[in-house]
């Protein structure tokens, strides 16, 4: 026979630690005991058979750029957090700075093909991606939880809208060209918001 710690148990249910002491105490895990030392521990019935978690939660956080690295981090500690509150145990936290618009990100393209991954947590539906959100919650088979709808801040989308031009230049001139061309629009675009 096998024995757990009431932590590993926890994870393995979807519990949280607290939510999981909160069973422990009302008496609601068979086979559970407390050692002198206070470790709860559960002995397992049957140790062959593994017990998979019925839900696997990813935090996915999302910047634009490595400038705003900072936000990146409390941005996955919010959700984090949201996730506790709801009682959901996150088993991974992805963060990645790269533009809305890129389908290329190797974090998200890996984390969408996982087959374990039940549910994912973002703040905002454009930290997934900044078009073609649609696509993404019709062929994910998991939940796609949204914490908050409203819109991002004008600073993103700015960066993600001289990215888009940036795309699109390169693809009309050639990348010495597309730089110069950039260069030229976001200076234009500064004078324009300095009016």
């Amino acid at each position: 026979m096998q024995e757990i710690k009431l932590s590993e148990w926890a994870k393995q249910k979807g519990y949280t630690y607290r939510g999981a002491f909160n069973v422990y105490q009302r008496g609601k895990i068979p086979n559970a005991y407390k050692t002198p030392s206070g470790v709860i521990r559960i002995v397992l019935p049957n140790s062959d058979i593994p017990i998979i978690p019925k839900d696997y939660t990813v935090v996915y956080a999302r910047v634009s750029s490595s400038e705003n690295k900072s936000n990146l981090e409390t941005q996955a500690e919010r959700v984090s957090q949201f996730c506790n509150a709801k009682g959901w145990v996150v088993n991974e936290i992805i963060k990645e700075c790269a533009s809305g618009l890129n389908d290329k990100r190797p974090k998200l393209l890996k984390l969408l093909k996982d087959t374990k991954v039940t549910r994912i947590v973002v703040e905002h539906k454009d930290r997934l991606t900044r078009f073609g959100f649609g696509y993404i919650e019709t062929l994910f088979p998991g939940d796609l939880v949204i914490i908050n709808e409203a819109k991002e801040g004008t600073e993103d989308i700015m960066q993600d809208f001289v990215s888009l031009v940036t795309s699109f230049t390169a693809r009309l001139y050639g990348k010495r060209r597309s730089k110069r061309a950039t260069e030229k629009l976001i200076k234009e675009l500064n004078e324009q918001v300095q009016k």
